[in-house]
């Protein structure tokens, strides 16, 4: 019996100190008041006499949007972009929001290294990398038309590996 009240004793003088830290009060510091702030009055200044409206210029004719993108590179044997490209690519997707309607081919290009079918495979899939590109950037993809001509339109030499590099692209251009 000693011990049920020893330790109820504790257990409510627990309870009290606990209860009794919870309801502390808070101090609230009370808030210094901002200084207000003069502001000069403004100085008024003569209004200046309406200027003659001008007389309606004609509109220059929009300037016409530029479809031949060329300089779209690919790593060596995939249909990797290369980072320099997506400048390209970009500015090719500004000029094709211009005229939404517009056509376009995109021609895909290997250099000779490999064999042919394998060079007219990975053109045509440069070719639908580049599509990929523009459709996502918001372009409709029926206004696209893929053609791989592998290894047989060299813009360089398929001698040195620069040229070789070169060759490595795809093309866009207006389909008429």
């Amino acid at each position: 019996m000693k011990i049920t009240k020893t330790i109820s004793l504790l257990a409510v003088t627990g309870l009290l100190s606990i209860s009794m830290y919870s309801c502390k009060t808070k101090k609230v510091v009370a808030k210094p008041n901002p200084v207000p702030v003069e502001k000069p009055a403004p100085v008024e200044q003569p209004k200046p006499a309406p200027a003659p409206e001008p007389e309606p210029e004609k509109a220059a004719p929009a300037p016409e949007p530029d479809f031949n993108f060329k300089n779209i590179q690919f790593e060596f044997n995939s249909d990797v972009l290369k980072t320099a490209s997506f400048p390209i690519l970009d500015k090719a997707v500004a000029e094709i929001k211009k005229d939404p309607t517009a056509k376009f081919v995109l021609n895909g290009n290997s250099s000779a290294e490999g064999t042919q079918a394998r060079n007219m495979s990975l053109s045509v899939d440069r070719a639908n990398a580049v599509k990929s590109y523009l459709v996502n950037a918001g372009l409709n993809a029926a206004n696209f038309t893929v053609k791989g001509f592998g290894d047989t339109q060299p813009v360089a030499s398929n001698a040195t590996e620069a040229g070789r590099i070169l060759n490595r692209r795809v093309e866009i251009k207006a389909d008429k």
